[in-house]
Order: structure tokens, then sequence, then C-alpha cells
């Protein structure tokens, strides 16, 4: 069953504050004990012959590919997984640690809380063992900022416009001006989700109501009709539809707030040195293999507030253009085409050492700055989660096979091109490279795996119109040098 989740002010007291801000350090220091209990129980577990034997046959197979050995995969995840059984390492049995230490604290922590706690260990876990995850971690101080129920039916309840738990009864501000607040309390709810964020100088909280069944959808975001080409990049999108051609940059209000960034951190950087001259080398480095106790100024701690509020404004700008930016994509068709991109891959360093002409080595740096800042992914995600309102979902295309970035539909070829060269120029007729992908991908064929040529050379005509208003838009602009208008 599909659930959506709706976000709610609460009003506070000072006495609940108090009491909420203790109930998040309990879970906090909750979740810390069940990671040393666990932690414990999995390098016992990575120690044994069985497991590495296992792991290192696993990883010899998966190198060589050879199929007479793909047949022995079943049998040592089933290795794995008694291992996994015989160490207590899974959800259900972390839920079962929990028990005995939410016993302390059942005046705060309700059974229910507690084994969602025991649930958000599982999920670092879930990745170290069968994902990409290298360790699990410990929540430092203030870092554990969400608490959630199970069920509305005991615990963390929603009940009368009032959050219940625990003795507290805390009014919930509802809009009821608001057509989609209104709509959502028309529905069954799921479970609820207590939220803190720190907002200028103190704690807000939120309760996040998980409701039971489909989000009710404003009438003006309904859905248009054909095809739609996305071409997304590190710090740009560019899509294409039967009467719109785009480009944009991505969140592109957050940029002045990068510099402010730098020049706080260079502050926090210079008072800890102040406050703490005997925790660094003589070269300026930290001192390694002791543990250090650092102090924190008065001034520290002021701008290390000022720091978070940066971040959480960077991070609440970021998403509301994204969330803009999405409903206005999808108004211009009901299918959705993008290429599968690697973000994960674009962020790492190069690990090849190039030289470039005046013979010094060129920086290994990647995309990892334009993606932290710009979240291309999180704008995927955004237009994917809101398609699925309409039973639909973003359709992703073999990038490999396409290639929108070479392909040239007037030939049929395709030319390998530098990342600094941004325009297509087919016999005089130039055009913008990102929105000629889009173009592209808005004519793909059914298989996902080849360009339409006919359809190309039916629509052309009409894009180039719509792509030459669009530069006429840009032109005078301050825009990126990727957009290279």
């Amino acid at each position: 069953m599909s659930n959506f989740i709706v976000q709610f002010p609460l009003k506070v007291e000072l006495y609940q504050r108090d009491i909420l801000n203790k109930r998040f350090e309990i879970g906090r220091k909750i979740y810390n004990s069940l990671v040393t209990v666990t932690q414990k129980r999995y390098k016992e577990m990575i120690k044994t012959k069985l497991y590495r034997s296992v792991k290192e046959e696993l990883k010899l197979i998966y190198q060589s590919k050879d199929k007479a050995n793909l047949k022995r995969k079943p049998e040592l995840y089933k290795q794995l997984n008694k291992l996994y059984k015989q160490y207590r390492l899974g959800e259900y049995s972390f839920q079962s640690d929990v028990k005995r230490m939410q016993h302390h604290f059942k005046d705060n922590i309700d059974s229910f809380t507690a084994q969602k706690i025991a649930t958000c260990l599982w999920k670092s876990y879930d990745k170290l063992l069968f994902g990409n995850g290298k360790s699990v971690h410990y929540k430092r101080y203030g870092t554990f900022n969400t608490l959630e129920g199970k069920s509305n039916s005991t615990g963390i309840r929603f009940k009368d416009n009032t959050l219940i738990w625990n003795g507290l009864n805390v009014p919930v501000l509802i809009d009821y001006n608001n057509p989609y607040e209104f709509q959502s309390l028309e529905h069954e709810v799921s479970y609820c989700r207590v939220v803190r964020k720190f907002v200028k100088t103190k704690y807000k909280f939120y309760l996040q109501i998980v409701f039971k069944g489909i989000t009710p959808v404003k009438p003006k975001r309904a859905l248009g009709s054909g095809n739609v080409g996305i071409d997304i990049g590190t710090q740009t999108i560019a899509y294409s539809s039967e009467t719109n051609v785009k480009i944009y940059e991505l969140a592109d209000k957050i940029q002045n707030i990068e510099n402010l960034k730098y020049i706080l951190l260079k502050k926090l950087d210079r008072s800890r040195r102040a406050c703490n001259p005997n925790n660094y080398n003589i070269d300026g480095t930290i001192k390694r293999g002791i543990k250090l106790a650092w102090i924190k100024s008065k001034r520290y701690i002021k701008i290390q507030n000022r720091l978070k509020e940066v971040y959480r404004k960077q991070a609440d700008i970021r998403k509301l253009q994204h969330e803009i930016l999405a409903n206005e994509i999808l108004t211009q068709g009901d299918n959705f085409y993008v290429e599968t991109m690697n973000f994960v891959g674009l962020q790492k360093r190069s690990n090849q050492t190039t030289v470039n002409e005046k013979g010094r080595c060129n920086k290994k740096k990647r995309f990892g700055k334009s993606l932290a800042n710009k979240s291309p992914s999180m704008l995927l995600s955004i237009i994917d989660r809101k398609l699925k309102y309409h039973g639909k979902q973003l359709i992703k295309i073999d990038t490999w096979s396409v290639k929108a970035s070479q392909y040239n539909h007037f030939d049929e070829t395709c030319k390998k091109k530098k990342l600094s060269n941004r325009w297509n120029n087919f016999d005089g007729i130039k055009v913008q490279r990102d929105m000629y992908s889009a173009f592209l991908i808005m004519n793909v064929n059914p298989d996902l795996k080849s360009i339409n040529k006919e359809q190309c050379d039916k629509t052309f005509n009409k894009f180039l119109i719509l792509h030459n208003k669009e530069v006429d838009r840009l032109s005078g602009n301050k825009n990126l040098s990727s957009i290279a208008i």
C-alpha cells in the first residue's frame, strides 16, 4: 500500500521543548549503545575463518565471471545468512536488544519508538552487509533529530489535532484553508514521526504524519500530454517537449551561500586554533594517535550555530527550487525520458594523473562540489515521486546505446565531443548541445536503446524555433559557462 507524508508545525511550550530535547538525547544514547553491542558481534563474526573464506570466494567469482563458479553463489550466500543469524545481525535481533535498554527509559521512550531506533540502525548494517556501506557510525550530539512510532494506536499518536506521547499533549498547527492539508487529514493515519530542526538559534519541532493512500493532487499539478526528454548534468538541466524547450541552472539561488560558508569555516578554524594550541603540531596539522580535548569558546559556538543555519537555508532553498522546477516539467507531458546517470562515480576523484601543456599535473577533482551544491539526483527523485502520484514513473534510457550527446540525427553518426564543446554545428545550423540532447532523448524508440530518426526529422523544425526562442531569453544574462549562451 502506498503512503504519503505531510509535515505540520507543533505549538510547543517551554517545558515541552525541554522534555522533547531530553527524549531526542535519550534516543541518541540508545542508538549509540546499540551500536556498541552490535559492533562487538560484527567484529567477532568478520574474524572467523568461515566468513573470510566465503567473502574471498565470492570476490573471486565476481572477478572471474565464470559460469561454472556462478553456481556456487547461492550456497555461499546461505552460509553468510547462517553466520548473520548466529551472530544475531538482523533487524528483529536488534529490536530484541533494544528492549532491555528501553526499559530504563520507559517514562520517555515507548517500546515502538525504541524498535524504530533499532530499525534505523539496521538500515546502516543493511548497507554494510549487502550494499556499498563501509562502516557504522555513532551519532554525535545534536545529530539525532528524528523519532517515530510504528502505528497510531500507541506511542507517538495524532488524535484530535494533538500530538500525544507518554504524557505529552502538544497542539498541532493545521491550516484548514490549505486544501492539501485538509484533504490529507481525511486519510487514515499509518504512523507519526517527531522531527526537530535547528532554526536560527533554537530548535523547532514538527510532526510528520504518514497517511495511507495516494497523496491529494492539486488541480494545477495535472500532467500535460506527449513525450518529454530530460538531459541532466552536474549543474544544469535541459528539457524538450512538443511545446517547450528550456535549459536552467539548477538551484541558482544558493551560490551566494557558498561564499558565506567559506568565510564562516575559516573563522571557525582560526578560533579553534587559538583556543587549542596544544592540539596542533608545529607545521599546523592536528596531532594524531592521542585523544584530544577540544575547547569551544562562546564565539566559536555562535559561529557554529550560524553555519548550521547557513546549511539549513541552503538545503531548504535547494529543495524548494527543485520542487518548483519539477512542477513546471510535469506540465510539459506525460511520458518523461531521462538518461541513466552515475552521480556517485562523478563525485569520485580521478584515478589518472594527467599533465597539461605547461608541464603541471592537472587536478584530480571532478564534480563533487557541484553535485553537492546542485543535487541533480534529488531533482530526478522529486520528479519520479510526483509521477508516481499519477501512476507513472521516469523512463530511463540506455545511455551507452543511445549516446545522445554524440548522435547526429541528420546523418545518423556518432561523434565524440570534448566537454568544453557546448554547441553542435549541422551545416550552418547551430544548436546548443544540452537542448539538442534533450530533443533526441524525447524521440527515443520504445526499446530505449536507439533514436527514432523519422520522428526527429518530423519535429526538428519546431524544436529549432523553440530552441532559438530559449537562446534569445538567455542572451545577455549571466549564465553558467556550461550553458555557453
